[in-house]
């Protein structure tokens, strides 16, 4: 498994400096060049400063090979897979609203925004491609150009987001069969435990309904996918080690954050970026293992 969850996170992270003005009345009929010219500085300042970081201390110089692809669409029930379709959107995400904020034309400001899920997670997967321990795998590319699409299409089509992709974690004994792999401590395991992690498309069923519709805008239906009993990466490799991984889906409310915006630019940020973790509720889980089971409160 590759750990790079937080990269991703830092990435996401990097996006989203001056969201809490992105809240604020924007005037999009001329572009604020001010504003444009700091947010284009400071992303390039940033962003080039992270991967020349990374590129000394994560890869190895001595493992560098040509460059060549890997594939591994068949690993951790492609949970790493849905990983890069939630990081790429929520950056594309982000740098849809920072282009509004800098006054950006709304159809300019979502096409070119909602490039950047690709254009930040590309260079990593050209890094990849140099290493002779895997390589750029296509699947994540396509993961990543999926999770991008996904909120552009969204943007174009309704001017905001109704299906929202979503994370949640909780803690699982495989960690402690492989913690060098699966993480040691409860932060490394929150990003590179696949076993507790479960991502969601929470859906807005209020925007779908008519503005007389009683319905509380606030409730959220979330579907999820989750996957258990991956120590390895291979399933011949879980076989040996007595585990037969298996899928979960599961069904829970969920809270719409954004319905409760208000004034304060702090509070709409700190709303902008808890929305894209689930919070714990009641769950119904289906696998094949065990059937239905519902979870009193599911993290």
């Amino acid at each position: 498994m590759r750990q790079r969850y937080i990269l991703y996170l830092l990435l996401l992270l990097l996006c989203l400096p001056r969201l809490s003005m992105a809240q604020a009345e924007i005037d999009t009929t001329a572009v604020n060049n001010k504003r444009l010219l700091v947010l284009g500085s400071t992303f390039a300042v940033g962003y080039t400063s992270l991967l020349l970081s990374l590129n000394k201390a994560w890869y190895s110089q001595e493992d560098k090979t040509d460059f060549h692809w890997f594939t591994d669409n068949r690993q951790w029930k492609q949970m790493d897979k849905v990983g890069h379709f939630w990081g790429a959107f929520h950056q594309s995400r982000a740098g849809i609203d920072m282009l509004r904020w800098a006054g950006v034309p709304e159809k300019k400001a979502v096409l070119y925004g909602g490039l950047l899920g690709v254009a930040l997670q590309t260079p990593i997967e050209v890094f990849d491609g140099y290493q002779a321990d895997y390589g750029a795998s296509v699947g994540d590319m396509v993961a990543n150009t999926v999770g991008s699409a996904a909120v552009v299409a969204q943007e174009l089509a309704w001017q905001e987001v109704r299906v929202m992709p979503k994370y949640s974690f909780h803690t699982t004994r495989y960690a402690d069969m492989r913690p060098n792999v699966l993480g040691s401590s409860l932060g490394e395991q929150a990003l590179k435990d696949y076993n507790g992690q479960t991502y969601w498309l929470s859906v807005d069923v209020g925007a779908f309904l008519k503005e007389e519709s009683r319905y509380p805008r606030w409730l959220n239906i979330a579907v999820g996918y989750g996957a258990q009993e991956m120590v390895f990466n291979d399933p011949e490799s879980n076989a040996v080690a007595g585990l037969d991984a298996y899928r979960q889906y599961y069904l829970s409310p969920d809270l719409n954050l954004m319905h409760f915006k208000g004034r304060s630019k702090v509070w709409n940020t700190a709303l902008y970026v808890l929305s894209i973790i689930k919070i714990p509720a009641p769950t119904l889980e289906y696998n094949r293992k065990h059937g239905l089971k519902l979870h009193p409160l599911y993290f």
